[in-house]
């Protein structure tokens, strides 16, 4: 079985995905499949009722009504649009989305605007592990439009604030190491930008290692200050941003957080202010997060891409129950590519997601993605959204997935009871999936349970080109729930499973339209099976 370690190269996830996939696809044809799928089993989000939710207890409206007034100050609304961006293939196999363009028309204006360069050490920045370089990374960064150098070695700091029009560069991961102060307080980010209510535009991290130095806050019961504090790095409320070849460790909080001025939860239908804007995190590691590797907030348009996210610790959250993912789209997000990532021994691989309270992630693209040893590969929900009582989500739409790897999920201690899934749908509408790779280990016990889940008032659900074998013990390899939370709208295209779960796919009472078009179930010897 597969195993991937802390330092694990990225950047080889392609070529990975490529080898353990059950299919060999041409990429820019699988991706217009995955479009075409998507654009036949779609519902405008016009077409849904979002009726009044029935027998709502009346303490949980009240607390809705305090949840929302801060709107007029912290939000504003938001719809579940389409939007028009497209995913590109390039002729030397790079994926990106079709607005990439503006964001490197603004690179190449920041590195006209920072050529000036700087040396941290110039400033008196020593990298011996010991001597505090917080006043010396003051200097060195000034107002920005500046380049600053920071050499191999171990750089002990406070919070790093980078203004607009800011490079700050390193000698590599492992090379540069930036560590924050033994008296840093909680709820300090590692680097972050300079004013986050105000905003900032055009900043650059690069080849360096963030350490975010859990270890000098002791043995706390949590390790993360509340809302969006205690991450190695922060943007918040950032236009026009990169970060490349950067490794972070051991946050309270995520190790990556692109983000609005503050969390907002102001109720569904609406997203905070200050959000952030053209952000590309490429080529990134992360391990010992407290809640998540990579994730994103109330922001648009961000490029995740040869990033791989690993062994939380999930200090951030009460033990037992943390929902730490290697990556996560959270609440408000919208218009978010992740490309070739990778994740292992996370709760979720990739988390699509949001609180009951929030708006939910939307217009996610996932192309390529390899998830070894999660508790749930894929796991794409609404909070709160989820029963025939809760209120029906305004925001929960658009979700288009290609080439996906689901290997060998397990239980975990981070989130105890959580039962083991390649993937979970559940609130979501609007999604099709193209071209999935299900491996179980066919020695793991699963209890009887389904291995890929369709549950919780999902619309509009479109699966093709999935395999899955090995989950021996599994119940179903595909299950579609009913009753009467049930999902709807369902199409399996093509669906082939070897050695594997006792039945194929089971559809649930109540679920009115699911379609079923070719099944084919092979035996451990390579026999074609009679079982459903």
């Amino acid at each position: 079985m597969l195993y991937l370690d802390k330092k694990h190269d990225p950047r080889k996830n392609a070529a990975l995905l490529a080898k353990v996939s059950a299919f060999q696809t041409d990429l820019r044809g699988a991706i217009a499949e995955t479009e075409e799928l998507f654009r036949k089993h779609s519902a405008n989000p016009s077409s849904y009722s979002f009726e009044t939710e029935r027998k709502r207890p009346i303490t949980a409206k009240f607390k809705q009504l305090f949840t929302t007034m801060p709107v007029f100050f912290f939000a504003k609304k938001t719809s579940p649009a389409m939007e028009e961006s497209k995913t590109i293939v390039a002729d030397d196999g790079s994926v990106y989305p079709s607005w990439k363009n503006i964001l490197d028309e603004e690179y190449r204006h920041l590195m006209s605007v920072s050529r000036r360069e700087v040396n941290v050490a110039d400033y008196g920045a020593v990298g011996d592990g010991v001597t505090d370089n917080t006043e010396a990374f003051k200097q060195a960064i000034g107002n920005g439009r500046v380049t600053v150098r920071v050499p191999k070695g171990t750089f002990v700091t406070s919070e790093i604030r980078l203004p607009s029009w800011t490079c700050l560069i390193g000698e590599g991961k492992g090379q540069t190491v930036l560590k924050l102060n033994e008296k840093a307080p909680k709820s300090s980010q590692l680097v972050t930008n300079a004013t986050h209510w105000k905003g900032n535009r055009n900043i650059l991290v690069k080849g360096m290692t963030l350490d975010w130095n859990v270890e000098r806050l002791g043995d706390v019961k949590k390790t993360a200050a509340g809302n969006n504090r205690s991450s190695c790095l922060l943007y918040a409320n950032v236009t026009f941003g990169w970060v490349k070849d950067v490794e972070a460790i051991n946050p309270g909080l995520h190790c990556f957080d692109v983000s609005s001025t503050i969390y907002n939860y102001s109720g569904d239908g609406y997203r905070a202010r200050g959000g952030s804007n053209y952000i590309w995190l490429d080529g990134l590691n992360g391990y010992g997060f407290g809640d998540d590797g990579v994730t994103t907030h109330h922001s648009d348009n961000i490029l995740i891409s040869n990033c791989h996210m690993c062994d939380p610790s999930g200090r951030a959250h009460k033990k037992g129950f943390s929902n730490s993912n290697g990556f996560e789209a959270d609440d408000g997000s919208k218009n978010v590519w992740l490309v070739n990532n990778s994740s292992t021994r996370c709760f979720g691989g990739i988390e699509i997601k949001a609180h009951g309270n929030s708006s939910a992630a939307s217009n996610v693209n996932i192309i390529g993605h390899l998830s070894v040893h999660d508790n749930r590969s894929f796991n794409w929900r609404h909070i709160d959204h989820h029963k025939s009582t809760d209120p029906v989500s305004k925001t929960a739409f658009h979700i288009r997935a290609t080439n996906l790897v689901s290997i060998a999920p397990i239980r975990t201690e981070l989130y105890a009871g959580s039962k083991p899934r390649a993937l979970v749908v559940s609130a979501y509408r609007n999604v099709s999936i193209n071209y999935f790779t299900a491996i179980g280990d066919p020695d793991y016990d699963y209890q009887g349970e389904p291995v890929m889940a369709i549950q919780y008032r999902s619309r509009n659900v479109a699966l093709n080109h999935v395999s899955v074998s090995g989950f021996r013990t599994a119940g179903t390899d595909l299950k579609v729930f009913g009753g009467e939370n049930c999902a709807d709208s369902i199409l399996i295209g093509s669906l082939t499973v070897h050695d594997s779960a006792k039945d194929a796919i089971s559809i649930g009472k109540g679920v009115q339209q699911a379609r079923v078009e070719t099944v084919l179930v092979y035996e451990k010897d390579g026999s074609l099976a009679k079982k459903g």
